[in-house]
C-alpha cells in the first residue's frame, strides 16, 4: 500500500512570522546576513561562507559571467550552468576568475568524469549537481568521484530533495550542502507533468528537522539551500526563518540587468526572457537524454518573460533591507539566531486577504 502524508503540502505564502522582543541594539546596521555555504564540524571556523544568503540558479537564462561577477562583489554567488559544452562552461569560469570573483559551477550526472576536472582546473570555487530530483544513486556516484579524486578539497552541493530520507541519503553520501525543492520554480511544471514534488515550506521544514538531527548526531552542520517557491520578497524571509541557510533564485535574478538573457519590449514595457532548464528551449540533454539529442518526449519547464528589474545591486539592496528589518522585529542580529528563535504561524485565506490592502481603492 502506498504511504500517505495527510497534512497538506504547505507553501511559504501560508505562513507569517510572529515578532519577538526588539532590543535597542536591533537596528539594521547591526544585522549580519552571513551564511555558511558548505558543511562544517561543530566548533570549526574558516569554512566557506556567503555574505548574503543568495545564489543564482544554474540556468542558461540567469547565471552567466556578468551575473557571477556582480553577485560575487555583493557577497552572493552564481552557479554557471552546465547545459553547454565543457569548453564553453570552462571559458565562462575562467573569465569570471580573471576579474578576482568567486564563482560556482553546475555539473550533471552524465559527463561529470570529464567536466569536473576541467572546472576544478579552471578555478571554480564550488560545484553543485544540477538535477530536479537528487534522491538518486547517480548523485551518490558523482559525490563519490569527487571524494576519490580530490578528497575534501573540492566542495560539491547536491539535490534537489523534499524529504528527510532524501536529505539523509545525500548527507551520508558526502555532499557539502543540499538543495531543497522540487517543482516550486516559477517556470517549472514538474508537478503537473509528473505528479512529483512537494510544497516548498513542507519540504524545507522536513529537511531542516533532518539537518538538525544530523548535526546533533554527527556534529556536522549541513547547510540547506532553498530552491524554488519564492514568489514574493517576504517568501525569502520565511525561508530563512524556517531554517534555510541561503536561497537559490531563478526568476528574481532573471529580471536583473546582469542576467544571461535578452531584454524585450512588449506594449511599452521592458521584460527579460526567462526559460527553464527543463524547457524545450534549453535543449538540455544532460537532464533528459543522450548527448547530441535535442528532441524531448516531454518538458518540465516553460519559456517566459519576466518584468525587468534593473541592476542586481539595487535589487538586493531592497531585499536585504526588508530581511534586516524583519530580523530586527524578531530580535535577531544574525541568521543563526533568527532561525533558532523564529516563531511561525499558519494563516487562513481570510488572513491572507486581511494582510493585503483591502476595503480601499488603491491609487
Amino acid at each position: 500500500m502506498a504511504g500517505y502524508i495527510l497534512e497538506p503540502s504547505r507553501t511559504f505564502g501560508e505562513y507569517l512570522i510572529l515578532p519577538n522582543l526588539t532590543t535597542r541594539d536591533c537596528i539594521p546596521a547591526n544585522v549580519s546576513l552571513k551564511a555558511p555555504l558548505v558543511k562544517f564540524k561543530r566548533g570549526e571556523t574558516g569554512y566557506a561562507a556567503l555574505d548574503l544568503p543568495f545564489v543564482s540558479a544554474s540556468m542558461q537564462s540567469v547565471s552567466g559571467e556578468r551575473m557571477a561577477v556582480a553577485l560575487s562583489k555583493l557577497g552572493g554567488l552564481a552557479f554557471i550552468f552546465c547545459s553547454q559544452t565543457i569548453a564553453d562552461q570552462v571559458k565562462m569560469i575562467v573569465n569570471v576568475k580573471k576579474q578576482g570573483a568567486r564563482v560556482g559551477a553546475a555539473v550533471n550526472t552524465h559527463d561529470y568524469r570529464e567536466r569536473i576536472p576541467a572546472l576544478v582546473d579552471a578555478g571554480a570555487d564550488v560545484l553543485c549537481i544540477d538535477s530536479s530530483d537528487g534522491f538518486s544513486q547517480w548523485q551518490h556516484d558523482v559525490i563519490a568521484f569527487v571524494r576519490s579524486s580530490y578528497g575534501e578539497s573540492v566542495k560539491i552541493g547536491a539535490g534537489n530533495v523534499v524529504c528527510a530520507e532524501g536529505f539523509k541519503y545525500l548527507a551520508d553520501a558526502g555532499a557539502d550542502f543540499i538543495k531543497v525543492g522540487i517543482g516550486g520554480g516559477s517556470i517549472c511544471i514538474t508537478r503537473e507533468q509528473k505528479g512529483i514534488g512537494r510544497g516548498q515550506a513542507s519540504a524545507l521544514r522536513d529537511c531542516v528537522e533532518a539537518r538538525n538531527k544530523y548535526f546533533d548526531e554527527t556534529g556536522v552542520y549541513m547547510p540547506l539551500c532553498s530552491d524554488g517557491g519564492i514568489e514574493f520578497d517576504n517568501h525569502m524571509i520565511i525561508a530563512l526563518a524556517m531554517g534555510a541557510d541561503f536561497a537559490m533564485m531563478g526568476r528574481n535574478f532573471a529580471r536583473c540587468e546582469e542576467s544571461n538573457s535578452k531584454k524585450v519590449t512588449v506594449d511599452g514595457k521592458v521584460y527579460k526572457e526567462y526559460w527553464g532548464e527543463g524547457s524545450a528551449r534549453a535543449r538540455n540533454w544532460q537532464r533528459y537524454g543522450e548527448k547530441g539529442k535535442s528532441d524531448l518526449v516531454f518538458v518540465e519547464g516553460v519559456d517566459s518573460l519576466v518584468p525587468y528589474e534593473g541592476p542586481v545591486a539595487e535589487y538586493l539592496q531592497k531585499i536585504t533591507a526588508k530581511i534586516k528589518s524583519t530580523m530586527c522585529n524578531c530580535g535577531s542580529l544574525d541568521l543563526e539566531t533568527f532561525t533558532r528563535t523564529a516563531r511561525l504561524t499558519l494563516i487562513s485565506p481570510a488572513s491572507q486577504t486581511e494582510g493585503s490592502a483591502h476595503g480601499v481603492i488603491v491609487r
